[in-house]
């Protein structure tokens, strides 16, 4: 009864908050020539939390991408010119593209020519138990602050496959829906594709598919704050922490903020978020039937490898790196888009606590990465939904690629 009682006072809340809207606000790329234009740029990002960074700074000659909001732009334009940045305007009016983004209004079901509602993709993956009763399973694994249960699916063809087992989550991040939506058009495929190599993927693993882990966050992108990161939990006057920065491996070892109003806020311990907490407590029930972890994010085009706390190589990263390169080819051949490959620290930037680092060093799973999917700037996290099926394909193209390698690798042994 309780937890019924507050996910109605969280729903009414959500029906009544005021919309929030990003009218002439403008997103801009900067590159920074010096280490001081550098320091200056990091330091608007800890005290500045109006001026949203969509990317964490890398260092010099390293681009980052900043939404301002339309009272901070003549500010904001005066304060580049005083230092050796770069600066691109890449779109002069976000709202723009965040009303592009809504769909027509349309029949309820499933949908890979839209972005679907949370309600949409429940009600989607419960039908799939219905319909193929002897492979789908619906799956709880975890809960939610505002006490929403963490939906999926385990997808199984052979009894054989049980150790043989691959975990995918999306939606860490609430604003970014591409990762969703691909997710669970490579589920669909999975039970639908008449291609072979796709069905040999499917039916030769179990998989354990999350297409929203911060349920809460991403309900409130839907209908609140399209651009909003991170949890709803309450922390003092902010709201919320970066759930891929909560992981209790190498906690707060960098790439995260203490400030609660800050989009990468780590918490205020390890596991501080129920949806972490109680997902990383289903994970340890399975950890040892799983040979992989795959974790989809956006955007920037890129494969990445554990860890993300040290530049440090994982104990099977030449592997890694190899079966990397050969997914990002193959990912390439479909429509051209390019992914690099490697490291997180080496590829982009320390960014400590995230779940893909907790499965592998507990837990030593040897397939492990995040894909970064579409694009490397344009849309950022408001790719237009034409790019959802597109974008999907090239990723299971890739997956494809990943675990016929990996197969491959294991069987030689």
């Amino acid at each position: 009864m309780k937890t019924s009682i507050v996910v109605l006072i969280f729903a009414i809340g959500g029906i009544l908050a005021h919309k929030v809207r990003y009218d002439n606000h403008k997103l801009y790329r900067l590159n920074p020539k010096t280490n001081e234009a550098l320091e200056q740029l990091k330091q608007l990002e800890e005290n500045d939390l109006e001026i949203k960074f969509w990317n964490d700074l890398r260092g010099k000659n390293h681009f980052v991408d900043i939404l301002v909001p339309s009272e901070k732009i003549e500010e904001f334009e005066k304060f580049v010119r005083g230092f050796e940045i770069d600066l691109k305007l890449i779109n002069t009016n976000i709202q723009e593209v965040i009303d592009a983004e809504k769909t027509n209004k349309r029949s309820t079901g499933m949908s890979w020519t839209a972005y679907n509602s949370l309600e949409t993709i429940v009600d989607w993956m419960d039908s799939l138990a219905t319909e193929y009763p002897d492979k789908v399973t619906k799956i709880t694994v975890g809960k939610t602050y505002e006490g929403r249960d963490i939906n999926g699916v385990k997808l199984s063809f052979n009894s054989n496959n049980t150790n043989n087992a691959v975990f995918i989550e999306a939606n860490i991040h609430a604003r970014e829906w591409i990762t969703s939506a691909v997710v669970t058009w490579i589920l669909n495929e999975f039970l639908t594709s008449t291609d072979a190599g796709v069905r040999n993927l499917a039916e030769s693993h179990d998989w354990y598919i999350v297409p929203v882990l911060n349920v809460d966050g991403f309900q409130y992108t839907k209908t609140t704050d399209r651009m909003w990161r991170k949890t709803r939990t309450p922390y003092g006057k902010c709201y919320g922490v970066d759930p891929n920065r909560n992981w209790g491996y190498h906690w707060n070892e960098g790439g995260t903020s203490k400030n609660p109003c800050s989009d990468s806020y780590l918490g205020p311990a390890p596991f501080s978020e129920e949806c972490t907490r109680t997902t990383s407590k289903y994970l340890s029930t399975i950890a040892d039937k799983l040979i992989g972890y795959i974790g989809f994010h956006s955007y920037s085009q890129l494969l990445l490898i554990p860890y993300g706390h040290s530049p440090a190589h994982v104990e099977n990263y030449d592997q890694l790196e190899e079966i990397g390169l050969k997914a990002a080819k193959s990912l390439a051949k479909r429509y051209g888009t390019q992914y690099t490959v490697g490291n997180i620290v080496e590829t982009i930037y320390i960014a400590s606590g995230s779940s893909m680092d907790w499965v592998k060093g507990n837990y030593k799973t040897p397939v492990t990465y995040t894909y970064e999917l579409r694009d490397t700037g344009r849309y950022g996290f408001l790719l237009p939904a034409k790019q959802i099926i597109p974008t999907a394909e090239e990723t299971l193209d890739s997956l494809v690629t990943m675990f016929e390698e990996y197969d491959a690798q294991t069987k030689q042994i």
